[in-house]
């Protein structure tokens, strides 16, 4: 079993452990270590590339497209942005289509592969958690589509702080700590010069993309419920939600 391999394992395991708990304390813990398993098992990966005397392809970053949801979804933009922050935290790079339906995501596999298996988790969390809001009728006399778009982008927008944070310590023990490798430092250096050639060698996007346009309005008291339901937020949840996401293209 390869390391990518044994890492996605492990944060299945993650799933499972934060799936039975309903201690919200104990599931940031959760998520919080995935984050900082996907990193550490990243660097360890960069550290042993740039040891190696030749690269295969495997070792090269990639290119992958992403489905979000099919054309015509409403609520796309907030599942981009979501996926977007999650990418951030593990060195992927994106471009998105101009109608949110897909995202080119730029990196190295393994790094590739974590941002979709917290993705494919923190989604549905998303969804769930906005329909309960608007459900419940706090939002009031806010339109339901305002509250749920502000809701969804102040979730996705604290998950990232959390996952970034999570991604920042991993990254302090690896090249600072007591358990510190030569080299580390210069790796990651490394690998982050190689993915930004990658990109601007491969990516022909153009023009700037938004997570939601001018008149979609504003709401505080969404927005304050969006961020307290990414502080709960939690690893878990297999079900299947449709048009929200897809398998990777390989």
């Amino acid at each position: 079993m390869s390391s990518d391999e044994k890492m996605l394992a492990r944060i299945a395991a993650l799933l499972r452990q934060a799936e039975g708990t309903d201690n919200e304390h104990e599931a940031e813990a959760f998520m919080a270590a995935a984050q900082r398993l996907a990193t550490a098992t990243s660097i360890d990966l960069a550290v042993a590339r740039s040891h190696s005397a030749t690269r295969t392809a495997a070792q090269t970053p990639v290119q992958r497209t992403v489905t979000i949801g099919e054309p015509g979804a409403r609520g796309l933009r907030t599942y981009v942005q979501l996926f977007v922050v999650i990418a951030a935290a593990n060195d992927v790079k994106c471009d998105i289509a101009s109608n949110s339906t897909f995202v080119y995501a730029y990196g190295f596999a393994e790094d590739i592969d974590a941002t979709h298996a917290l993705y494919t988790s923190l989604v549905l969390q998303m969804v769930r958690a906005s329909k309960d809001y608007t459900a419940s009728g706090a939002h009031r006399p806010t339109p339901t589509i305002t509250a749920r778009i502000n809701f969804q982008l102040a979730f996705g927008a604290r998950v990232g702080q959390r996952l970034a944070e999570a991604r920042e310590q991993a990254q302090k023990e690896a090249t600072s700590g007591p358990s510190a490798k030569t080299g580390t430092a210069i790796a990651l250096r490394d690998k982050d010069l190689e993915l930004r050639d990658y990109y601007r060698q491969t990516s022909r996007a153009r023009g700037t993309w938004r997570a939601t346009s001018a008149t979609a309005g504003y709401s505080s008291a969404a927005r304050r419920a969006g961020d307290r339901a990414g502080r709960r937020a939690r690893l878990g949840g297999d079900t299947e939600l449709a048009g929200a996401r897809r398998a990777l293209g390989r």
